[in-house]
């Protein structure tokens, strides 16, 4: 058995993948009916969406196949996306590649895979829409026009979901989004014993920027706000815009300790561009942050409500200062 390589872009597709934030999501009729219809198509018993994490093939739809995941190294879809077009195996015993890999050798007993790359909105190869028989067959230029067909589809139905997790304003992910991404950080924390740590995040004195400046000028404050978190925290960190003028940041890997560090970090940089914009008013915030501990795991409705309630005692404190 051969494993499939890595792209030489893999850094930068492994975080096109997470900004679809797809990854572990329930399975939804708009790709399901695209699985079906590949399957009903070309008349084989499986047929799957399968999206190539970074170390195994998760199956986002999957008809015929009783699991939802297998490890990458002995992917057919891994190959797949280290081309530009369908990748064809029309007997994989016949192929070395192939031929003692367990998932010919054992259940599901591939013999033929079709596999089409699915491209992110970057052109980022994600996983594939693939096709697979129990039994060696043909596949002839009309397959590959049909199969390229349906792989469209799915690319647009992930475009769309990009979008549907993305806040329209500032372009970070939204409530939605960071939900699913959250989930995922901390599972791996779960499976890696890492800590984590969720800073909640709410501006200070966000509403007289619109009754004095207006709603125009508040919107630019809460991009503004975004743009200065892009550029602060690190990749790995999930940070999200929650609704209104509240934000969240999911620091995987890190104790609260280094979160409260790299807040201040933050802040420091906020300052850098209140003294540069000079827009007649200063962007501030006040934050909770509370610790993860993957022995003890809260799920992220929970590590919210307690960022929340810490962010809100001192906004609190800060009022009766002030």
């Amino acid at each position: 058995m051969i494993e499939p390589g890595f792209p030489p872009n893999e850094a930068l597709r492994l975080a096109t993948l997470k900004s679809l934030n797809v990854l572990d999501t329930p399975a939804e009729e708009r790709f399901d009916r695209v699985t079906r219809m590949a399957k009903r198509m070309f008349r084989v018993p499986m047929a799957l969406v399968s999206i190539v994490d970074q170390d195994r093939q998760w199956f986002k739809s999957v008809q015929g196949l009783d699991a939802c995941q297998t490890p990458r190294n002995i992917s057919f879809c891994g190959h797949a996306i280290l081309g530009e077009d369908i990748f064809l195996i029309q007997n994989a015993l016949e192929d070395p590649r192939f031929a003692d890999n367990p998932l010919v050798a054992g259940p599901p007993h591939i013999r033929f895979y079709a596999g089409c790359p699915l491209r992110a909105p970057d052109g980022a190869k994600v996983g594939t829409l693939c096709i697979i028989d129990t039994a060696p067959r043909e596949f002839d230029h009309d397959d590959a026009l049909a199969l390229h067909d349906l792989a469209a589809m799915v690319e647009d139905e992930l475009s769309a979901f990009q979008t549907s997790t993305t806040d329209d304003l500032t372009r970070i992910s939204n409530r939605r989004g960071f939900h699913q991404l959250a989930r995922y950080g901390l599972n791996f924390c779960i499976r890696n014993g890492q800590p984590a740590a969720l800073a909640f995040i709410d501006l200070d004195r966000f509403k007289p920027i619109n009754d004095q400046f207006g709603h125009a000028e508040g919107d630019l404050a809460l991009v503004a706000f975004a743009e200065v978190m892009q550029a602060s925290f690190r990749s790995t960190d999930l940070f999200a815009r929650l609704g209104g003028d509240e934000f969240v940041v999911l620091l995987t890997g890190a104790s609260k300790a280094d979160a409260e560090g790299v807040l201040q970090k933050f802040g420091g940089q906020l300052d850098d561009y209140n003294a540069r914009a000079r827009r007649g008013y200063n962007l501030e915030f006040s934050c909770g942050v509370v610790g993860f501990d993957p022995s003890k795991p809260q799920s992220v409705d929970e590590l919210l409500a307690a960022g929340d309630a810490q962010m809100y005692a001192i906004k609190a404190a800060k009022k009766q200062r002030h």
